[in-house]
């Protein structure tokens, strides 16, 4: 059995072939055996709708977040703007409104 390699988007060991295309089970990535893998650029972030983020964007809270340690709530359709992309669980740094300074995961917005 020939080694594969693994997944050029997530890393992942256990692709498979599916006639002349490669196959990641777990993101779905496809590729051909033959193309190099696309630079790295580094880490690519999404919002809820798998639109790709970028610092300085404006995106839309999409559910009521709670505030950890206060009885404040973000609601949902709150304008954030000029956002700022970090590694970590919240990956983004952003100002709110009337609440300050605050970190929001990329999976709770979308883009405007």
């Amino acid at each position: 059995m020939s080694e594969l390699p693994p997944c050029p988007e997530c890393g992942s060991a256990f692709t498979y072939e599916d006639g002349a295309l490669l196959v990641c089970p777990e993101c779905a990535h496809e590729w051909t055996a033959g193309a190099a893998p696309a630079a790295a650029s580094g880490p690519v972030w999404r919002d809820a709708n798998g639109t790709e983020l970028a610092d300085g964007d404006t995106v839309t809270v999409i559910k009521d977040l709670k505030i950890k340690g206060t009885s404040q709530v973000v609601k949902v359709g709150t304008k954030v703007k000029n956002i700022r992309l970090v590694e970590g669980d919240h990956d983004i740094d952003c100002r709110i409104d009337g609440v300050g300074q605050m970190g929001l995961k990329s999976e709770f917005v979308k883009k405007v």
